[in-house]
């Protein structure tokens, strides 16, 4: 069993272990060593550091938050060896990694060492091989082409992209390795050109004023957006947690209120959603594929909200992150499954018609009503809808008033009635016989036609959008009383009841040339004031034609038989 000591490097807490503890500080001092007498060893030194602790970090994100004399060993060996770089000047003079290293690894940088307004030109040149000056001339002939969303794409960079300040990030933005020999090069360069501008500082006084006032002006409006740009972040971010946390208590309350209605028994709840499911899959399951496959995604945003409002915030694991992956797809795989499967069982319209005559000749009185049972209700109306309701010896029956009444004329000499039952299934022959199903009765006697206001059906049959229309064919001439109860039995498009106005009153209707016309329905307003408008009325006087007597007739009574039509 070996010993731990806690340590700090460059600003992080480390654990590791006591044997590599002074391997390690006898690595940094060997380091320490070598760069003694040197320019800027100090700063060096920090880049190294920071760079041993983000190699350290990379290892063990997976693993023990322990460094161990392995993890150690392999560090070492992306650094290199203290003695392999002794630091004199021939060191720096070396000729650049091979283009088979370089720029293997590289990442997208803004160089705030060589930049006119923020460095994202020199870093994207740095990027793609190419240089700057290149760059830069593409952002100005876009600009100058009419085309504005190059500034956009351009502040976007200029926010998104993080500038490149220690070495080590240098290094990357051109994909050079990062260990000691670039590190101290790489200082070096650093070092020597700031040695150069010292120098030539009478030189290049006046030539480089414009450039520093602009540099300065927008590292200024750059500080501004990005200001705004993180204010902006941690309010989207407040938001998602917000949105996303009330999202997933919903569904977990939903889960455990509608996943556990199972459990309560037989209800009203139970029976309908047992009419309207065709796939028989446990509710609770299919509560459950709904929150993890919604409740995922929005977990995923609340965590998501969380990095933007902390900024150190640990992300999770890759294990976690695959089995949410997992779970979340097996989820959306089974709703798939089982969605699937429900809209096959009503893919397909099937019909079953029924006929049968009417003793009902020209010019006789048809007496039209709707009739409700006493075991289901005392009253029927269309707008009742489905329902589970028990017959008289509690039988289980699927009762619906989804039946439509139409009257049309007969093109025989006497009438007809045809009742067109409908419902959906998984094929147009499942679909028939789950219409043909459907149990509906009338009756008629004394030219009185008494309709069911209701049908029922077996609950094996399920909900399958089962309806009857019911057509009446009567002769020309023939005269319809409708019944108050019949009313809301008539579609949208009948002309019953466009006739009666909807005023659920009962009327006489009658067949004239392939038209009905209301005989007793009230006149609408706007008939009334036509009618009133085109109305001419005479007096009996000036309407009066009074000729002369004739010899048979007194000149009395043709006067009278002049009035007798007035």
């Amino acid at each position: 069993m070996n010993k731990t000591v806690n340590i700090n490097l460059a600003g992080i807490p480390f654990y590791i272990d006591e044997d590599a503890f002074g391997k390690l500080s006898r690595y940094l001092d060997a380091i320490r060593n070598s760069l003694k007498g040197s320019e800027g060893s100090d700063e060096i030194m920090q880049d190294i550091e920071a760079r041993i602790a983000e190699l350290f970090t990379e290892k063990m994100e997976n693993t023990p938050k322990v460094v161990t004399m392995k993890t150690l060993d392999e560090v070492i060996a992306v650094m290199g060896q203290p003695e392999d770089y002794e630091v004199d000047d021939d060191v720096f003079d070396e000729v650049p990694p091979t283009s088979k290293a370089y720029g293997r690894h590289k990442k997208l940088f803004r160089d705030i060492d060589d930049k006119y307004i923020s460095g994202v030109s020199s870093g994207l040149g740095h990027y793609v091989g190419v240089d700057a000056i290149w760059i830069r001339l593409l952002w100005v002939l876009l600009v100058l082409a009419g085309l504005g969303s190059p500034i956009l794409v351009y502040i976007l960079l200029w926010i998104l992209v993080p500038a490149a300040v220690t070495t080590s990030d240098k290094l990357r933005m051109t994909g050079e390795p990062i260990n000691i020999s670039n590190i101290e090069r790489k200082f070096k360069e650093g070092f020597d050109t700031v040695a150069d501008k010292v120098k030539n500082v009478d030189y290049d006084k006046y030539g480089n004023k414009i450039k520093t006032g602009t540099s300065s002006f927008f590292d200024a409006l750059g500080q501004v957006l990005l200001t705004l740009f993180k204010v902006f972040a941690k309010l989207i971010g407040a938001l998602i947690i917000v949105v996303s946390l009330i999202t997933i208590i919903s569904l977990v309350v939903s889960f455990f209120a509608f996943g556990s209605i199972n459990f309560w028994g037989h209800n009203e709840m139970t029976e309908y959603l047992a009419m309207m499911d065709t796939t028989n899959v446990p509710l609770w399951l299919v509560a459950l594929l709904v929150l993890f496959a919604v409740g995922i995604p929005f977990f995923v945003l609340f965590i998501l909200g969380l990095k933007l409002l902390i900024s150190n915030l640990k992300s999770m694991g890759s294990t976690a992150k695959i089995l949410l992956i997992v779970v979340w797809a097996l989820s959306i795989i089974g709703l798939a499954i089982i969605g699937i499967k429900q809209a096959t069982e009503n893919a397909y319209d099937g019909a079953f018609i029924e006929e049968q005559s009417l003793a009902i000749r020209p010019n006789d009185t048809l007496h039209l009503s709707v009739r409700a049972d006493k075991q289901f209700g005392y009253t029927v109306s269309r707008s009742g809808g489905m329902s589970i309701k028990y017959t008289e010896d509690d039988k289980q029956v699927i009762y619906s008033s989804d039946i439509s009444i139409e009257i049309k004329t007969s093109k025989d000499s006497i009438g007809k009635i045809v009742f067109e039952k409908s419902a959906e299934g998984s094929n147009h022959l499942d679909a028939k016989k789950r219409a043909e199903a459907i149990e509906y009765s009338y009756s008629f006697e004394n030219n009185s036609l008494l309709l069911d206001g209701f049908f029922t059906t077996n609950p094996n049959n399920k909900y399958r959008d089962q309806q009857i229309e019911v057509t009446v064919y009567v002769p020309e001439g023939t005269v319809i009383y409708s019944d108050a109860t019949a009313t809301s039995y008539y579609g949208f498009n009948s002309k019953i009841a466009e006739l009666n106005n909807w005023d659920n009153q009962s009327h006489y209707y009658r067949l004239v040339k392939n038209k009905l016309e209301c005989l007793d329905c009230p006149e609408s307003e706007k008939e009334v004031e036509n009618k009133t408008d085109s109305l001419q009325v005479e007096s009996p006087i000036d309407s009066l034609q009074v000729t002369k007597p004739s010899p048979s007739k007194s000149w009395e009574e043709e006067v009278k038989e002049d009035f007798k039509d007035i």
